[in-house]
């Protein structure tokens, strides 16, 4: 996976996902201890929507930021995209809130909508995956209405602490075996992808200079789950 980028790696990231489908949403409580669902609450909190605003949720899979949305702002206008198609088909089938959700086929470097259509654009676990970093957040930074917020959740690469041998034990042996008893062979191979996305990817500083360098202002980030996860948010306000 390391060696491949641009069209090769967008193809394997697709077709890995699509084979974890069924059992994406099950095997990411276990490895986080249900930290998951908690966090997208703060994605979704950080994303300030009003009643009747409208997100969209990148990079979306079976719809748990979507979802939290439409807890939060019943009333709300919510996409949920990706290219992941046997995501989304899980996604749809969710009760109570899948057939609420507008569900889109979409390239996070090539969204499929008009400038300033969005009051709110969340991801999570997408900027690890892109083959472009600032082509992703220029493409967010595009659909975002003026005042319109970003907010991404992501791994991180473990800081190098006391905790870090332990984190790294972790994410090359903990995770994948969990994914293999869990999903199967295919969960398994999935997620040996996990630490070397995670360990190859920005540190929450670079990305919150990446998410300023594409114009967005009053740019934050928190540290979760001993600093292996992130959210990031900001504003565009030019």
């Amino acid at each position: 996976m390391a060696q491949l980028d641009g069209d090769e790696r967008s193809a394997y990231v697709q077709a890995m996902f699509d084979r974890i489908a069924e059992r994406y949403d099950l095997i990411n409580r276990l490895i986080t201890g249900g930290q998951d669902q908690k966090w997208r609450r703060l994605v979704v909190h950080k994303a300030a929507l009003a009643p009747r605003g409208s997100l969209l949720d990148i990079a979306a899979g079976t719809g748990d930021i979507a979802f939290e949305a439409l807890r939060t702002a019943p009333g709300a206008r919510v996409v949920a995209a990706d290219f992941a198609l046997g995501m989304m088909h899980v996604g749809r089938r969710r009760a109570p809130y899948g057939q609420r959700v507008t569900w889109t086929g979409a390239d996070a470097l090539r969204l499929p909508f008009a400038d300033n259509c969005f009051d709110a654009v969340a991801s999570g676990y997408l900027m690890r995956n892109v083959a472009d970093i600032s082509q992703a957040l220029n493409e967010q930074r595009r659909v975002l209405k003026p005042e319109g917020r970003i907010v991404i959740l992501d791994t991180s690469p473990p800081p190098d602490n006391l905790l870090r041998p332990l984190i790294m034990l972790h994410l090359k042996f903990g995770i994948p075996l969990i994914g293999r008893l869990v999903g199967g062979r295919a969960a398994g191979d999935a997620y040996r992808y996990l630490p070397e996305s995670t360990t190859a990817f920005k540190t929450p500083l670079e990305l919150a200079l990446l998410i300023e360098a594409a114009g967005f202002d009053e740019v934050g980030f928190k540290r979760l789950m001993f600093g292996t996860m992130a959210v990031h948010w900001g504003s565009k306000q030019r």
